[in-house]
């Protein structure tokens, strides 16, 4: 691996979706750093209060705006993530998500090529759509429906992860394509629809407990220090293929529930829904290419990251 961060250089930083979970926690780890930081967010998911600590400080700007439309910016690296990345997010408007995918990483690769910045993009497990192998390395294809509810999300990061590997051998530029699987931590809104957040809030609020199917799906979860550790390390390298991040522990979705629980109250009972469209069967990462080429792989396990998520949700109030 290639490490090129140095601490005494002052690197310029647009994170896009910045205000956003992940986003969020990626500008802490620049911040602490002594980075310079543009958080670029139109606030559609994202909030304020997850970057307030760095709202006045000198090395830190806030700019809002949506990135389907063209910005003229001076930095040297892009960390482009910004997308609704919850089904109920990304399905409240799926052309508009769409438009987020393809234009807003059609700009900011406009940008990138003009000011010569690195670039790393957040891509996502969901262009392995409902997968026939698992786990899943980065060489497998993928089995995506191109017209169902979750099209505009799994073929939007497709297209930009074309548009990518494009502007890279057109344009010669240095890019990064991550394939973030399912993460968890402090800071997920606790009405995205996300399985952890949703059986935490549940739980939390004495309610049934509401798992899709009859919970025998299987997902990863990899907690978000360990995922910005790994998006940090791929950033300063000059690996520019796909790279799956995510903690290949794998667990039933009934697993998971009794898991959150029994860590809350032992008494509530589960209820069991209606599988919604495509939602897949199976999801779990092959990370040896991270292994390998990141010396990355994630520390935190599922037991100890939910109490430090259960704990935050605790404290926030269940924050909206």
């Amino acid at each position: 691996m290639n490490l090129k961060f140095n601490k005494k250089n002052k690197t310029r930083n647009l994170v896009t979706g910045g205000a956003g979970f992940l986003g969020s926690h990626l500008i802490d780890k620049l911040m602490k750093l002594n980075e310079k930081v543009i958080c670029l967010d139109n606030f559609f998911t994202g909030d304020k209060s997850n970057i307030s600590q760095w709202i006045n400080h000198p090395n830190f700007e806030v700019i809002r705006h949506d990135v389907t439309e063209p910005i003229q910016l001076e930095v040297d690296k892009i960390w482009h993530l910004a997308c609704p990345a919850s089904p109920i997010h990304y399905q409240l408007n799926p052309i508009k998500t769409s438009k987020t995918s393809f234009l807003g990483t059609y700009n900011m690769l406009g940008l990138a090529r003009r000011v010569k910045a690195d670039f790393l993009l957040a891509s996502t497990s969901e262009v392995y759509g409902d997968p026939e192998i698992n786990p899943q390395s980065e060489s497998y294809k993928g089995s995506v429906n191109t017209t169902g509810i979750r099209s505009c999300y799994d073929e939007g990061k497709r297209i930009a992860e074309t548009l990518c590997s494009d502007y890279k051998r057109m344009h010669n530029l240095n890019i990064r394509i991550m394939r973030i699987f399912n993460t968890y931590g402090p800071r997920m809104r606790a009405d995205d629809g996300r399985v952890i957040s949703n059986f935490i809030v549940q739980a939390l609020e004495g309610n049934k407990i509401s798992i899709n199917g009859d919970g025998l799906q299987t997902r990863s979860f990899c907690y978000v220090d360990d995922l910005i550790e790994g998006m940090f390390k791929l950033m300063y390298t000059n690996l520019d293929t796909p790279v799956n991040i995510g903690n290949p522990e794998n667990y039933t979705i009934l697993e998971l529930a009794k898991k959150i629980r029994n860590l809350i109250n032992p008494s509530l009972e589960f209820k069991f829904d209606p599988m919604p469209q495509d939602d897949p069967l199976q999801r779990q990462p092959n990370i040896e290419k991270a292994k390998k080429e990141l010396n990355w792989e994630p520390k935190i396990n599922l037991d100890e990251g939910i109490k430090l998520t259960i704990d935050w949700f605790k404290s926030n109030n269940l924050q909206k």
